[in-house]
C-alpha cells in the first residue's frame, strides 16, 4: 500500500482537459442567463439536466452535497422490472420497467450494468408456492421478451451449487429469473458527465439559501459554496426542484403555506464480506408484498432492504440496530448462519424513497413520478425508480414543453426528436476493455493486475484508458490504494480532475468502493485529502 508520506507527490499536474475550477464555474453560473436551473443532483435532477441539455436548453445543475450524495447512491443497486409489481397486477409497469432496464444495460450503459441471475427460494410454509412463483417468473421473463432467458424452476441441489450459503432446510424448489445490477453512484456520475458533454454547467456542494423572484415568479436561486462560503446566484427562466426528500423544504421557500406533497420511506442495507463466491443472487419472499435481497456486488454481499415510514430530518437518515437486526433476521430465511455473522459487516447505508403523499403502507405505495407546479411557477419532481431514470427525464421534458405560455418550448428540441438510446460516456464492451488493459499494461509503466483491469472496465468503460495512461506516466499512481481493493491512486487523481470530487467521501464512498469495503482508513482518507488539495 502506498504510504502516507508519498501521497502528496502524486498527481501534481492535472490531466489535460480537466474541469474548470469552482471559482470559474461560479463565475459562469452567476453571469449567464439559463433556461433551466435544476436544483438537486440526484438521478432525477441529473437525468432531467441531461435531457434538457440535449434539447438545446441552457441548463445549470446544483446540489447542496455531492452528485448522487444521498438516496441515489443508497439504492439496492438494481436495474429491474420489479417482480413484486406483478403481485399487484401492474403488468404494464413491469413491461415499461423491463424496456428501460434492457435499454440501459444493452445500449446506453453496457459498461456500467451487469446481468445477474436471481434465485427465488420456495420454502415449506412460505408466502408463495412453487407453482405460483414458477408461473410468476415465467410471466416476468415474458414481459422482458425472454431477453434474459425463460423464467423456470430448478432443484435445491442445483441452486446450492451457485449459492453455496443457501439454506436448504425445508427448501422445496427455486424459481429463476434474470435482471441487472449496477454501481448506482458510478451510473449517476457518468450521467452528470453526459449532461456536461451536452452543454450543462454543474456544481456540487452548492446549497440554495433562497429563491429569486421576478413579479411573483421564481426566476433563479441564491447559493452558497459549502466549501469556502462564497455566495453567488443563478438566474433562470424556469427552476426545477429535484431535491428528493427535501422537495417540500424548497417548495416552502417558494410558498410558505405549501402543503406537504410527499412522504418518505426508509430503506436500509448492509454490506458484508462473502465467505464463498456466489454465482447468483437471492430474492426471498418475506410476505405477500415484500422481498429481501442478497446480492453479490463489488466482490461483497449486499443485503436488504427495509421499508418503513420515516419522519425525521432527511439529513439524519442512518442504519440503526433495529434495521440491522431486521435485515439479518430476514436474510436468515434463506442464508446460512456463517454468512450472516456481524463480524462480516463492512458497511451499512440507508436511503429515503420519496412517495406520493397519502395514507397506507409504504411497502404497497406506487413508485411513481409526480411533477407539480407551484404558486411561483417552480416545478417540483419527486418519486420514481432508478431503473426508469431516462424515462423520468423525458417525462419532465414533456411537462416543460406543455407548460402554459410555453416558456421554453420555442427554444427546445422536442423530446421525440432526440436519440432514443443515447449512450453514456465510456460505452464499450467491458470484457474487451479489461483485456486490452491487461495486454497494454506495463508499456511503459507497471503491469496492471487482473482485478484492477476488470474493476476499471466495469466502472469507467473506455475511459479506463485515460486512467491507465496516468498510471503509466507516474508509477506511483499505479499502486493500489489498499491491498484488499482493486482501486489504484490514479482513480483519485482522475476523480479530482474529471469527476468533480471535492472531499474524501466523494472519492471513497461514491467514486471508488473503499468505504463500502470497510477500507477507508484514516491513513487512506488523509492521503486522498492530500491529493484532492493538490490541484496543480
Amino acid at each position: 500500500m502506498t504510504t502516507l508520506q508519498s501521497v502528496p507527490a502524486l498527481g501534481t499536474h492535472p490531466a489535460s482537459g480537466s474541469l474548470p475550477s469552482r471559482a470559474e464555474t461560479r463565475e459562469q453560473l452567476s453571469k449567464a442567463a439559463y433556461d433551466l436551473l435544476v436544483i438537486g443532483g440526484g438521478i432525477l435532477g441529473i437525468s432531467t439536466a441531461w435531457h434538457a441539455a440535449q434539447s438545446g436548453l441552457r441548463v445549470a445543475l446544483v446540489d447542496a452535497g455531492d452528485f448522487a450524495g444521498a438516496t441515489s447512491s443508497a439504492s439496492s443497486k438494481l436495474l429491474h422490472g420489479g417482480l413484486r409489481y406483478l403481485q399487484t397486477g401492474a403488468v404494464k409497469l413491469v413491461a415499461e420497467n423491463h424496456f428501460e432496464r434492457r435499454a440501459v444495460s444493452r445500449q446506453v450503459a453496457p459498461h456500467l450494468a451487469n446481468p445477474l441471475t436471481f434465485y427465488l427460494p420456495v420454502y415449506k410454509g412460505g408466502p408463495h408456492g412453487a407453482a405460483k412463483l414458477g408461473a410468476g417468473v415465467f410471466a416476468y421473463s415474458a414481459l422482458s421478451a425472454f431477453g434474459d432467458g425463460v423464467g423456470h424452476v430448478i432443484s435445491p441441489a442445483k441452486a446450492r451449487r451457485d449459492v453455496p450459503e443457501l439454506r436448504t432446510d425445508d427448501l422445496k424448489a427455486v424459481a429463476v429469473y434474470g435482471d441487472d445490477q449496477m454501481n448506482d453512484a458510478r451510473m449517476a456520475l457518468m450521467t452528470v458527465r453526459a449532461a456536461v458533454d451536452a452543454g450543462a454547467v454543474v456544481l456540487n456542494h452548492a446549497a440554495v439559501t433562497g429563491l429569486r423572484f421576478t413579479k411573483g415568479r421564481v426566476t433563479g436561486a441564491d447559493l452558497e459554496d459549502r466549501l469556502d462560503g462564497t455566495e453567488f446566484g443563478v438566474n433562470a427562466r424556469l427552476v426545477l426542484n429535484a431535491t428528493g426528500p427535501w422537495v417540500d423544504h424548497l417548495r416552502r421557500m417558494e410558498n410558505p403555506d405549501a402543503a406537504p406533497s410527499i412522504r418518505l420511506s426508509k430503506g436500509a442495507h448492509l454490506v458484508l464480506k462473502r465467505t464463498r463466491p456466489w454465482k447468483a443472487a437471492l430474492a426471498t419472499p418475506i410476505d405477500k408484498y415484500r422481498i429481501t435481497f442478497a446480492l453479490p456486488w463489488e466482490d461483497m454481499l449486499l443485503l436488504g432492504t427495509t421499508d418503513e415510514a420515516y419522519e425525521g430530518d432527511p439529513a439524519d437518515v442512518a442504519v440503526n440496530e433495529k434495521d440491522t437486526a431486521q435485515i439479518l433476521d430476514e436474510a436468515a430465511f434463506s442464508i446460512r448462519d456463517q454468512q450472516l455473522s456481524r463480524d462480516l459487516i463492512t458497511y451499512s447505508f440507508a436511503g429515503l424513497r420519496v412517495l406520493p403523499g397519502g395514507p397506507g403502507d409504504t411497502s404497497k405505495a406506487k413508485r411513481e413520478t409526480v411533477v407539480t407546479e407551484g404558486r411561483g411557477g417552480m416545478l417540483s419532481v419527486a418519486g420514481g425508480k432508478w431503473t426508469t431514470f431516462r424515462h423520468i427525464g423525458r417525462t419532465v421534458m414533456n411537462k416543460l414543453a406543455a407548460l402554459p405560455g410555453h416558456p421554453l418550448a420555442e427554444d427546445m428540441e422536442p423530446i421525440s426528436h432526440l436519440p432514443k438510446k443515447l449512450p453514456l460516456p465510456g460505452i464499450a464492451n467491458p470484457n474487451a476493455v479489461a483485456h486490452r488493459l491487461l495486454i497494454d499494461g506495463g508499456t511503459p509503466g507497471p503491469r496492471m493486475s487482473a482485478d484492477t483491469a476488470r474493476h476499471l472496465a466495469t466502472h469507467y468503460g473506455s475511459l479506463s484508458f485515460d486512467i491507465a495512461r496516468m498510471a503509466n506516466e507516474n508509477p506511483a499512481l499505479a499502486e493500489r490504494i489498499h491491498p484488499d481493493a482493486p482501486e489504484i491512486w490514479a482513480q483519485v487523481a482522475y476523480a479530482r480532475d474529471h469527476e468533480w470530487a471535492e472531499t474524501a467521501d466523494d472519492v471513497l464512498r461514491r467514486r471508488t468502493t473503499l468505504t463500502i469495503r470497510g477500507l477507508a482508513t484514516d491513513e487512506i482518507r488523509a492521503g486522498v485529502e492530500s491529493m484532492l488539495g493538490d490541484r496543480g
